[in-house]
């Protein structure tokens, strides 16, 4: 990535993550079932992915995607698919 690119894009997943570890904004959107463990998850492989790092970004998230639809799947009692 272009350092111009890298300097506008990192400091705002720099901030999201900052906002994520708010006990507050943690409680509020557990609230909503919203995990906020994977929802950095997610925002590091989509870091990862705008970095280049494609493959890091696959297994972040994958790990994310996979976590929630167990989850869903559990919440609703059927298998995923």
């Amino acid at each position: 990535m272009e350092s111009r690119a890298r300097n506008e894009i990192d400091p705002l997943f720099d901030e999201l993550d900052r906002v994520l570890k708010i006990p507050e904004v943690g409680a509020e959107l557990a609230e909503r079932g919203i995990n906020v463990s994977l929802a950095m998850t997610l925002a590091d492989g989509v870091r990862a992915y705008l970095n280049g790092s494609k493959e890091q970004a696959v297994a972040d998230l994958g790990t994310a995607v996979d976590e929630i639809a167990a989850r869903l799947s559990r919440k609703s009692g059927s298998p995923p698919s």
